[in-house]
């Protein structure tokens, strides 16, 4: 079948430290006004979930337009193959190799860390986790913990959980809407309260607890979480350049760049149409205004703000209208060198 652009039915996530922020984004929740939607896993393949290494059940997106609505994404890749992935490379089990959420912490989230390559490459059941927020809304005094201080050691650490006292050992980092974080596996961390992001990740669910602020009911990992946390600041200046790209009708901000994905976010100030066309895969997340693409295979998608949109190679006739003032993250692989429309 002709490759057309792509949308996905939201999975929403109920969690404990969630909330209803999520309705900003246009979005009718599940639940009631009390029900505390944490997540929405906006595009996802996964053939297990996890949170402390054991499997969990599979997880995978289902197509809301045109004619393979109703199928799940990872249908499509078998059917379409090539045509809708290009020469991108599946995960070693068969799955999409990122993970697109939107996360809404109205309480703080657990402090955490995901499996260490080290420890990953040891365990069979633990997989890396390298994660990206992009802050979409923020309390005034909303912060994101984001590493250890230099010089704590793991028995510090451990002593510090026994006491309830592990917060003036994390990094606390204030941030503000516009902000992106890169936190790449073995990070200690926790996202604030108050704050709303969308998270590119790797597919991976295999979280280890540390800690989580006096809640109780909720399993902690402190032995595993503890052999894989890189104790320190994290070295991450590397992968968050915050640079300009020069681009023909948008301002391009790169964001994260990573072996697992580049993140840059697109702005347009005065309406745009031209032509597009991409030989790789690209995923679009909607922040602000709206977008339509007519091509030849499927009528045309509209998505605005808080949608995601998936676009494979080689779309026939594919043409780009942009609403002023729009704003969009656009994610691309480093593994298949996808070209852009800049």
């Amino acid at each position: 079948m002709p490759a057309y652009p792509l949308t996905f039915e939201p999975i929403y996530k109920e969690k404990v430290w969630g909330g209803r922020t999520l309705e900003k984004l246009g979005r009718t929740l599940p639940g009631d006004a009390n029900t505390p939607i944490g997540e929405s896993w906006e595009l996802v393949d996964m053939a297990q979930t996890s949170v402390s290494g054991g499997g969990g059940g599979a997880e995978r997106s289902v197509v809301a337009n045109g004619p393979h609505a109703g199928k799940t994404f990872a249908q499509v890749i078998e059917d379409e193959g090539t045509g809708v992935l290009g020469n991108l490379p599946l995960t070693d089990d068969g799955g999409f190799p990122i993970l697109l959420k939107f996360l809404d912490a109205q309480e703080h989230l657990s402090v955490q860390v995901h499996p260490s390559p080290a420890y990953a490459e040891a365990h069979d059941d633990a997989y890396l986790k390298s994660e990206a927020w992009y802050v979409l809304d923020a309390a005034p005094d909303a912060v994101i913990y984001k590493g250890v201080h230099a010089g704590v050691t793991p028995e510090q650490f451990r002593k510090a959980i026994e006491q309830d006292s592990v917060e003036p050992l994390m990094i606390s980092v204030p941030v503000k809407p516009g902000d992106c974080h890169y936190l790449p596996s073995g990070t200690c961390h926790a996202l604030g309260a108050g704050v709303l992001v969308a998270e590119v990740q790797t597919p991976s669910d295999t979280t280890f607890r540390v800690y989580d602020w006096g809640r109780t009911g909720r399993e902690l990992h402190i032995d595993q979480a503890l052999a894989c946390i890189d104790f320190g600041p994290p070295n991450v200046s590397r992968y968050e350049p915050n640079t300009k790209v020069k681009g023909a009708f948008a301002d391009i901000t790169r964001l994260v760049t990573c072996e697992f994905f580049n993140i840059d976010r697109y702005r347009v100030d005065t309406a745009q149409q031209q032509a597009l066309a991409y030989s790789q895969p690209v995923v679009w997340m909607v922040l602000e205004g709206s977008i339509s693409i007519s091509c030849d295979a499927a009528p045309d998608v509209n998505v605005s703000r808080g949608q995601t949109l998936y676009q494979p190679p080689g779309m026939s006739g594919a043409d780009l209208r942009v609403e002023a003032g729009t704003t969009w993250l656009e994610v691309t692989f480093p593994q298949a060198q996808p070209d852009t429309i800049a």
